[in-house]
């Protein structure tokens, strides 16, 4: 453990359903996440996994056997376990077909549901551990796994949140019980919101998403949460068989949620994203009450409910990396370490039109006597949020001196449905306009350099990099674009079934029918107009933004004479080695460093731990 750079996932461990001491989580080892036991009694960790390309899926079961899923270089892979105390490692489900994990369930007496990716297919499975499984569903539909009833009758599997299957509850023989739709709205349904193209990620009057959230785990039960947004709002609701499908719109919530079960009770800890940062509720459905759990301010990146009402979550600020809390006393394994970051982080609002532009602002500590120069980092998603939380390339930028905006253009989760689903300049251009708002008052307020910024963005975060720098040349001195979607066609036509979906909702129809639409939005449209340096960062076995299609960008540059940089890893697109991501933050700085007036020097000496988890598109 003496490398020069670490890698964590920030999500909770996953406990044993029959001895809450112990746990299984995922940490760092030799700069690649794995799996480990933690043994909270014995304060001891044990190392699982050791995968040239890293572990990240894991669980636990009721019996004290540790699940994890093991893939090749393309991501594919399968089911496998080990007794916590050690012992043999064996496959999960043998016989089951091999794919992309899409979600695994055990109940307490050991019947195990689980879903895989492959190919065009989505297949669900269900056995026992280490028995060949039976086939209960294959489907062309993208589907994730949503749980299994404590008695292992009831399988839950969730779609898109807006398709007509939102979620489905199928038998444990492939029986379709219940199909629960979602409801795209109709275009042009509500004045403020993007008519040309249609809804992209929220719902607008008269439409509904709905999430599954899973069944409760207490023996008996057979009822499934839900999270459903319903006009400008989020709502529980909950289904049962016995009691069909309940709306508890006593309850509220003006942003994103997620929910989850206590183990013992009908309770729910709820989750809510609001404005950059976090809120914890515990909600009793009987009793109709909502309480706030107390949590410092910041994000809280995972919670889970335990036993007793307990809470276990994960906080973290800008200035501080993650670190895991309980409300019981029970000792949790560490993560990371007490990283603080340098410089002064602050959040700053921008109007615009449609509303206020939210930014999270970090200076640096020593600033000279004019503004610094500012890198743009840009989420992906879209339907994501940058959160007042550690970022290793936040911390990197601003121990060398630079200012860094991260903003929540419209499209961005936390901040309610309408600001979801506000395109009114179309795919990509709403988003632009917004970083253009932000930097022209950053600017203005004297806060960073007029003529000294860089963007840069990772998966659909790289795409708007591409499409700032062709469609508004000048704003930007430099970009950095990590596997970005740099041809909207080709990337269509290539990338998983899933975000394929993804693209018919955003644009309204498919490149065959909308081509004009998939035009406008596309970063290979305006290449030539691209003024400012860029890099682009690609990965050979990227399944989510394709490398031909970068490489058709690529072309389109050096055609065009633009000056840029080109660099590949071969990996996928979501990696779970640090080296990896070490070694894109190191060669993005030199380009940075080449490329803007100096900043003020900082006490970066080397990079600090960047995140292994998965990235969204």
């Amino acid at each position: 453990m003496t490398n020069a750079y670490r890698v964590y996932v920030t999500t909770l461990p996953d406990v044993c359903p029959a001895d809450p001491r112990r746990m299984v989580f995922t940490a760092d080892s030799e700069g690649r996440c794995e799996v480990f036991t933690w043994d909270a009694g014995a304060r001891r960790a044990r190392q699982v996994t050791d995968s040239s390309e890293g572990t990240v899926h894991r669980a636990i079961d009721a019996d004290g056997y540790v699940w994890w899923f093991e893939a090749d270089a393309a991501e594919s892979g399968h089911w496998w376990f080990q007794h916590f105390d050690g012992g043999p490692r064996l496959p999960g489900l043998p016989g089951a077909p091999g794919g992309q994990p899409r979600g695994l369930a055990v109940t307490a007496d050991g019947t195990v549901a689980a879903a895989v990716a492959r190919a065009d297919r989505t297949v669900v499975v269900v056995g026992r551990r280490g028995r060949a499984p039976r086939e209960v569903l294959s489907t062309p539909k993208p589907l994730r796994l949503g749980g299994i009833t404590p008695d292992g009758t009831l399988i839950a599997l969730a779609s898109s949140a807006d398709d007509p299957a939102a979620v489905t509850v199928v038998s444990c023989d492939g029986r379709t019980v219940l199909t629960l739709p979602g409801r795209p709205a109709a275009p042009g349904a509500d004045s403020g919101a993007a008519q040309d193209p249609p809804d992209p990620a929220g719902p607008t009057p008269g439409g509904t998403r709905l999430w599954c959230q899973g069944f409760s785990p207490r023996s008996g039960r057979r009822e499934l949460l839900l999270v459903r947004a319903l006009g400008d709002g989020y709502v529980l609701e909950t289904w049962a068989p016995e009691e069909g499908l309940r709306t508890h719109d006593w309850c509220t919530f003006d942003s994103e949620i997620s929910a989850r079960w206590y183990p013992e009770t009908r309770t729910v800890l709820v989750r809510q994203d609001r404005r950059s940062r976090s809120l914890l509720y515990r909600v009793d459905l009987d009793s109709r009450r909502r309480v706030l759990v107390p949590t410092p301010a910041g994000s809280v990146l995972d919670a889970a409910p335990r036993a007793a009402g307990a809470v276990d979550y994960l906080w973290t600020d800008t200035a501080h990396a993650p670190v895991l809390r309980t409300t019981n006393g029970v000792g949790l394994p560490p993560c990371g370490s007490a990283t603080v970051v340098p410089g002064r982080h602050t959040d700053l609002w921008t109007r615009s039109y449609s509303g206020r532009v939210h930014t999270l602002l970090s200076l640096p500590e020593r600033p000279g006597s004019e503004p610094p120069p500012a890198v743009f980092l840009i989420h992906g998603g879209p339907a994501d949020h940058d959160r007042d939380a550690y970022d290793a390339t936040v911390h990197s930028l601003v121990a060398s001196g630079y200012a860094v905006a991260r903003v929540n253009y419209r499209g961005s989760t936390g901040y309610g449905p309408r600001w979801q689903r506000e395109f009114p300049a179309g795919v990509g251009h709403t988003q632009v306009e917004d970083l253009a708002a932000v930097r022209a008052d950053l600017v203005a307020r004297g806060l960073v350099a007029q003529d000294a910024s860089a963007l840069w963005g990772v998966s659909w975060g790289a795409y708007l990099v591409l499409l700032a720098l062709g469609s508004r040349p000048g704003l930007w001195q430099a970009g950095i674009a990590v596997k970005p979607v740099a041809d909207w066609v080709a990337a269509h036509r290539a990338t998983t079934p899933a975000l394929r979906a993804l693209d018919v909702r955003l644009f309204g129809g498919t490149p065959d029918e909308v081509p004009e639409r998939y035009a406008a939005s596309s970063p290979l449209t305006c290449a030539a107009a691209v003024t400012a340096p860029l890099l682009v960062v690609g990965a050979t076995r990227d399944a989510k933004c394709p490398p031909g299609q970068i490489r058709t960008y690529l072309a389109a540059l050096a055609a065009a004479d633009v000056p840029h940089e080109a660099m590949w890893l071969e990996t996928g697109h979501d990696g779970y080695d640090g080296a990896a991501h070490v070694a894109v933050l190191r060669r993005s700085l030199r380009f940075l460093r080449d490329r803007l007036p100096a900043p003020a020097p900082g006490a970066l000496t080397r990079p600090p731990a960047p995140p292994g988890g998965p990235r969204s598109r």
